[in-house]
């Protein structure tokens, strides 16, 4: 097996692993070389957890940080004519998708020596952070939004993380902390090679949760892309090990005001596509400007999937929809049940066909919101 690097996709710079690294040395955003993959036989059954899964990672990592993330619930509904299934992130340790990423990202870092890290966040990537810091006994600065919501600040700071609020849009926080990244190690999860890493634990465990199948779609709500390139890379390595015969078609959902995925995925990303960009309740979709734009679209492109972008008040009837289930996701996740039914509606995806619907976080971060639309 060859060495594993970290690669910057467009140059073909590589760097090695022992050393931490959250960009190029031109600034880019890097990945990780192609990983062979893993068999069932790979599997670690005596894990209950995500880690079941480290022999997909690119390095052995000695000692994770670990609070027994991943293992979620896949239960399937009906829905109508269709029998989706539901992938439940929520009841992942800080009640979001986001604990697989962090879970693998922090535990390589502190084995690489790094003490204190710096992290931007509107809210669940953050609280996240925060969480594994402290279960790490790592220090954490957040850079959060103003107009985060204030649970899931209070999550971070609960933590013993430290808060700074960033005024204007989200993609300020961002700007802010890597003017920052020069005094503490920044280790977005947007930014950070390891944190998909750690979230293609969630392609494995699907397969695993349907046999060792693929399902034929995979509908996920998105903003930075994350879950996209983390079923990517888990189902392509899946692929490369002989596991599986193809893909599943994997479908991007976002707001339609803040859905630069969607313009770019049907404009043929062949130039900058000009979207208008307003406040949503999906707020963790928020991001105008995703770092891996191209890589998220190429890999849509090629499992066969598409892009969809919904309107407020399509979110706000899927989430009535989905509480009226029993499932009450945040206002973010219900993006994805939105999408699903308007990929229903257009014939993209059939009743014959296998779908998991990911619910990347749960209601309850949303509180407020809900009560007052139930009020």
């Amino acid at each position: 097996m060859a060495e594993s690097l970290y690669i910057e996709p467009v140059s073909g710079q590589t760097y090695p692993l022992s050393l931490p690294r959250w960009c190029s040395s031109d600034r880019k955003p890097l990945m990780i070389t192609p990983q062979p993959g893993m068999t069932r036989d790979d599997i670690d059954h005596t894990e209950r957890s995500q880690w079941r899964y480290r022999a997909s990672l690119p390095l052995d990592i000695t000692h994770p940080i670990s609070m027994g993330e991943g293992c979620t619930p896949l239960i399937q509904k009906a829905w109508g004519d269709h029998r989706p299934y539901f992938k439940l992130e929520w009841f992942n340790p800080t009640s979001s998708f986001k604990d697989r990423g962090t879970t693998v990202m922090l535990s390589v870092l502190r084995q690489q020596g790094i003490e204190s890290v710096l992290e931007d966040s509107s809210g669940n990537g953050g609280a996240s952070v925060s969480a594994y810091g402290a279960a790490g006994n790592m220090r954490v600065k957040i850079l959060a939004p103003s107009f985060a919501s204030p649970a899931k600040i209070a999550q971070m700071r609960a933590y013993g993380a430290e808060v700074q609020l960033v005024d204007g849009p989200r993609q300020e926080c961002e700007n802010e902390a890597v003017r920052q990244s020069s005094k503490i190690f920044y280790t977005s999860h947007n930014w950070q090679p390891f944190f998909l890493e750690g979230t293609k634990a969630i392609g494995y465990e699907i397969w695993e949760d349907l046999n060792f199948r693929v399902p034929d779609n995979i509908v996920m709500p998105v903003g930075a892309g994350s879950n996209v390139l983390g079923c990517f890379l888990s189902f392509s390595e899946l692929l490369r090990a002989g596991q599986i015969k193809k893909l599943p078609k994997l479908f991007v959902c976002q707001p339609l005001n803040c859905s630069p995925i969607d313009a770019h995925f049907h404009a043929g990303y062949t130039a900058l596509v000009q979207r208008a960009v307003r406040p949503t309740i999906s707020e963790g979709t928020a991001i105008s400007s995703p770092l891996r734009l191209r890589e998220v679209i190429n890999a849509v492109r090629s499992s066969g999937g598409s892009t969809v972008a919904l309107e407020e008040q399509a979110i706000i009837n899927a989430l009535k929809r989905s509480a009226r289930q029993g499932l009450l996701p945040e206002f973010t996740s219900a993006t994805a049940v939105a999408g699903f039914e308007r990929l229903i509606a257009t014939g993209a995806i059939r009743a014959s066909e296998e779908t998991v619907v990911i619910l990347t976080g749960t209601g309850i971060k949303n509180a407020g919101a809900i009560a007052e639309l139930f009020s």
